[in-house]
């Protein structure tokens, strides 16, 4: 009979795994001052608001470049008005 393998255990890696949140376990309005935002900044606001839109649809697979290009769109959208108010 084979012996049973025993799992092994990760090594620390300088990338770590990044999962996407429970619905409804955070906030997805974060509060900064678009006028200060680096592009990291801009990125979380846009992928916050990218996983809203799929959460939005029913959570249904297949629409992720569709929602990331619309985040993209009212993201910086509402950055740049706000520049401009």
């Amino acid at each position: 009979m084979a012996k049973a393998k025993t799992p092994r255990t990760p090594k620390a890696t300088s990338n770590p795994v990044i999962t996407m949140p429970e619905a409804g376990s955070v906030s997805l309005v974060r509060k900064t001052s678009p006028l200060t935002s680096s592009p990291a900044e801009l990125e979380v606001r846009i992928r916050e608001r990218a996983y809203a839109l799929y959460l939005e649809r029913g959570s249904t697979p297949g629409f992720e470049n569709e929602d990331w290009l619309k985040a993209e769109r009212e993201v910086l959208a509402r950055q740049n008005h706000q520049q401009t108010a």
